[in-house]
């Protein structure tokens, strides 16, 4: 361990794909993009769906993309709710995609707050967002073609993550659903 902190990773249950050549990624922020943000969610019953995500990561599987959700976890930091209880409500959202024949490639995620952390959690890191450091261990974990991949988030530093990471479009979940289903329908050729 060189103690510089990295995301922790949830990865999606399935078989293992093998891979001939990096594939795009549809970068997916949790809170605000795919449930309601009501602060802090981490348990199924705080959770409710934003209006168009499966609609959106349907179409996104279809056309290719793996689905990579990338989420600050400053809950976790704070001593909110635990590691383990992320990683189990984690699961849960897994399971709900796939119940609707949805695969979540991985969920990655930063347990860090630089200012409002509690013990080893109270750090300065490369994978909280605006950082792209999440984004940059996908890429790395799961063969991914940053240049050719979208991300929507609710959040500047979703948008300031992705183009720090070189990821090709990034949109804002406010009027990104229509516009991102679009993109990632006609192969994401737009620029």
């Amino acid at each position: 361990m060189n103690g510089i902190p990295t995301p922790g990773v949830f990865l999606g249950s399935g078989e293992p794909v093998v891979v001939q050549k990096a594939r795009k990624a549809l970068f997916l922020d949790r809170d605000g993009v795919i449930n309601v943000n009501h602060g802090y969610v981490h348990t199924a019953d705080q959770t409710e769906w934003v209006p168009g995500i499966f609609e959106l990561c349907k179409t996104a599987a279809s056309a290719g993309y793996a689905l990579v959700v990338v989420t600050n976890q400053a809950g976790i930091a704070r001593g909110y709710y635990s590691e383990e209880a992320f990683r189990q409500y984690t699961s849960w959202l897994h399971e709900q995609f796939e119940l609707r024949g949805i695969h979540l490639s991985a969920t990655y995620y930063c347990p860090h707050h630089p200012e409002f952390g509690v013990g080893e959690f109270k750090v300065q890191c490369n994978c909280r967002k605006p950082g792209p450091g999440m984004l940059l261990a996908a890429a790395d974990d799961l063969f991914l073609d940053l240049g050719r991949s979208v991300l929507v988030g609710d959040m500047p530093s979703d948008l300031e993550a992705a183009k720090a990471a070189g990821v090709r479009s990034s949109f804002f979940v406010d009027a990104a659903l229509a516009d991102v289903a679009r993109i990632v329908d006609d192969g994401g050729d737009e620029a």
